[in-house]
């Protein structure tokens, strides 16, 4: 279990960094007015897709292994948890879901679109929304 969490803490960085240049580079391009390029654009926003998925998924799991996930509301439910019980159990894992979706919202939509300063508009603003989010709820008090 340590292992696990030491993966997802440790990915955490690298998920970070590389949305951090996807939203950085997607505001660019945007007010920019900037050329959406296969080789450079779209592998961004797809690696930042991709290991945002990767770390979901070792969180889920990690939330139904760990003793501070779903155990911990089962075992004390709503009431019976301090802050750091809460942030770890629910606020963490459901608003981390919802950057995800973001993310994934932004990638779906800028598909659908043949200008790329709407395709980068798209990606700016839902991969921005999802990165947000994901930097409110990060247990900084507990994280390596």
């Amino acid at each position: 279990m340590e292992i696990l969490q030491n993966v997802h803490s440790y990915l955490a960085y690298i998920v970070l960094a590389v949305l951090i240049i996807a939203v950085v580079n997607a505001f660019l391009g945007w007010l920019g007015k900037k050329e959406f390029k296969f080789e450079k654009d779209l592998r961004i926003s797809l690696f930042a897709l991709i290991l945002s998925h990767i770390q979901l998924l070792v969180g889920l799991i990690l939330y139904f292994v760990s003793a501070n996930g779903l155990n911990a509301l089962q075992e004390f439910g709503m009431g019976g948890l301090n802050s750091a019980a809460r942030l770890l159990a629910l606020e963490h894992p459901v608003t981390n879901i919802l950057a995800i979706a973001f993310i994934t919202i932004g990638w779906s939509r800028h598909k659908k679109t043949n200008d790329d300063t709407t395709k980068f508009k798209r990606i700016a603003l839902l991969y921005g929304a999802g990165l947000v989010l994901i930097l409110s709820r990060i247990p900084w008090g507990q994280w390596l």
